[in-house]
C-alpha cells in the first residue's frame, strides 16, 4: 500500500475495506466499539499500542504503514530501507520493525560479527562503479552507526 501522503485515518480505512472488513466487523475483533474505529478513520484518534500490533498483523503491513509512515526505517544491522516487503518477522509471525529479513531471520540474527557482514556487503553490492574495496570502506564506516552495533561492541 503506498502511504505517501496518505493520513492514518485514510490508511486504516482503505486497509480495512481491503480486507472486506466492516467498521462493526473490526471493533468486534478488536473489542472495542464501532464509534472507536470511526473516530479512527476520521483521524480523531489513534489506535492504542495493543490495537496497532493487531491490527498489523491482521494486515500484514507494519506499524510504520499503518501510521502513514511518519519515519523513514532503516535495518539497524546493515542500514538498508525497510517497507513491509522488507522488514523482519519474530517467530510468531509479526514484525520486528528494527531489520530487515535478511540481518533478522526466525528469530535470531543472521551475521555474528561485523566482519562477515562486511565481507557479504563487498561481495554483493558491489560493481564496477563501487568495487568491492570501496564498498567494504563504505560500509565499515557507517555500520558502526547502527544501533545493533553500537549495543553489541564485542562484535565490531
Amino acid at each position: 500500500m503506498d502511504t505517501s501522503k496518505k493520513t492514518p485515518g485514510i490508511i486504516l480505512a482503505s486497509l480495512r475495506r481491503e480486507h472486506n472488513y466492516t467498521q462493526n466487523d473490526l471493533a468486534e475483533i478488536l473489542h472495542i466499539t464501532r464509534e472507536a474505529i470511526s473516530r479512527w478513520e476520521r483521524d480523531e484518534a489513534l489506535p492504542n499500542t495493543e490495537s496497532l500490533k493487531t491490527l498489523s498483523g491482521l494486515y500484514n503491513v507494519t506499524i510504520n504503514t499503518l501510521l502513514g509512515a511518519p519515519k523513514q526505517l532503516i535495518c539497524q544491522v546493515c542500514g538498508a530501507p525497510l517497507d513491509d516487503t522488507t522488514t523482519s518477522r519474530e517467530v510468531d509471525g509479526s514484525f520486528n520493525e528494527e531489520y530487515c529479513k535478511w540481518c533478522y531471520h526466525d528469530g535470531q540474527f543472521v551475521y555474528h560479527s561485523m566482519e562477515e557482514l562486511l565481507n557479504y556487503l563487498a561481495e554483493h553490492l558491489s560493481n564496477a562503479e563501487f568495487p568491492p574495496e570501496a564498498a567494504r570502506a563504505y560500509f565499515a564506516e557507517q555500520l558502526p552507526r547502527l544501533r545493533y552495533w553500537q549495543n553489541h561492541p564485542g562484535q565490531n
